[in-house]
């Protein structure tokens, strides 16, 4: 049975695609379905062919930003990133806001950009660490201008926040649930309460707070 990651590409940029491609394809377990250079043919071809991942740029003709939502709405089964240049906060917000699983800044080591797919597919969220920091310092700022009288992460069980820790490190829900002797499912479950206590959409942010402290 076939189980590699089906991988679709779109940069309107055909060098830079054509390496991403052929880094890609080295790697047994990726195959790549498709190419595109623009939002219409992200969309068409994720329609057509129902890829795992979409990589995509966030520039391309069309807009970035609308073909993640389009397909995010259209195909919920495929997993969006975000490969590009921009480091602009905005972006990562709006990419994030419209469905990305992860931005990674484009001139990403080979084995970062495999290491970022495996863990979307495993449903994680990645962000490129430079803009991570830069997104926690706004929030840190948000959050201040907010006043709020205490420390989300004072509502927080012991197990909760050591669940969180070590999301903060990067581990899966495996993972801790070997290091901490639970299944995945029940850190599944102690995940989702966190999100709910901290008021944040996803791990990255629920990551970033913990990292805060």
């Amino acid at each position: 049975m076939d189980e590699r990651i089906r991988v679709l590409v779109i940069d309107d940029h055909p060098l830079f695609r054509d390496g991403v491609v052929r880094t890609l394809e080295t790697d047994p377990d990726m195959e790549i379905v498709g190419q595109g250079a623009s939002a219409q043919e992200a969309i068409h071809l994720s329609q057509a062919l129902l890829p795992d991942i979409l990589l995509l740029d966030i520039s391309i003709p069309g807009g970035g930003i609308q073909a993640a939502q389009a397909v995010a709405c259209d195909c919920p089964v495929t997993r969006i990133i975000m490969l590009t240049a921009s480091e602009d906060e905005d972006d990562l917000l709006a990419a994030l806001k419209a469905g990305a699983r992860a931005y990674i800044l484009k001139g990403v080591s080979a084995r970062e950009l495999l290491s970022a797919l495996r863990s979307v597919m495993t449903g994680e969220c990645y962000v490129t660490p430079a803009l991570a920091a830069s997104l926690l310092s706004e929030m840190s700022g948000a959050s201040s201008n907010a006043r709020q009288p205490a420390d989300p992460l004072d509502m927080l069980t012991e197990r909760e926040r050591q669940i969180l820790e070590q999301v903060a490190e990067g581990h899966s829900n495996k993972e801790i649930g070997l290091l901490l002797y639970l299944s995945e499912k029940t850190v599944k479950h102690y995940m989702t309460n966190v999100l709910q206590k901290l008021h944040v959409r996803n791990r990255v942010e629920a990551a970033l707070l913990a990292q805060k402290k």
